[in-house]
């Protein structure tokens, strides 16, 4: 996937663990990388494009504590069934990740969503600037 490079920070972190446990989900059910497995590919690209255009940009929740639902149902469904499964999974292989993971879980939500700070809004507006 080419378009790592959109993202930064928080939202790199997040994408990087949802990578990961998609890797432990599709070595698991598939027998092979999330690289090779077109299903687990396309449902990785979904999750960047989601990240992507959070509205809550680098202050942005964890996916199951945030009050804007952004996946579509079946995605979200296929989002939960990924995390469930790997979620105990990941302290082994990535440990920091996980952890890192659990203490972002314990961060508070927002009230409010913050005007124009998703990343592709802030990149947008750059992008007019130059």
């Amino acid at each position: 996937m080419a378009e790592h490079e959109l993202l930064s920070g928080k939202l790199l972190r997040e994408f990087q663990t949802i990578q990961a446990m998609v890797e432990i989900y599709c070595k698991a059910h598939h027998h092979s990388k999330a690289s090779e497995c077109p299903d687990c590919q396309e449902f990785l690209e979904y999750a960047h494009t989601r990240l992507d255009r959070c509205p809550y940009g680098q202050i942005k929740p964890t996916c199951n504590k945030c009050p804007v639902h952004c996946y579509k149902p079946h995605m979200k469904a296929k989002a939960k069934e990924i995390m469930v499964f790997s979620g105990p999974k990941m302290l082994l292989p990535h440990p920091i990740m996980a952890i890192r993971h659990l203490f972002a879980e314990r961060t508070p939500v927002p009230e409010t969503v913050p005007d124009a700070s998703s990343n592709r809004h802030i990149r947008k507006n750059r992008q007019k600037q130059d």
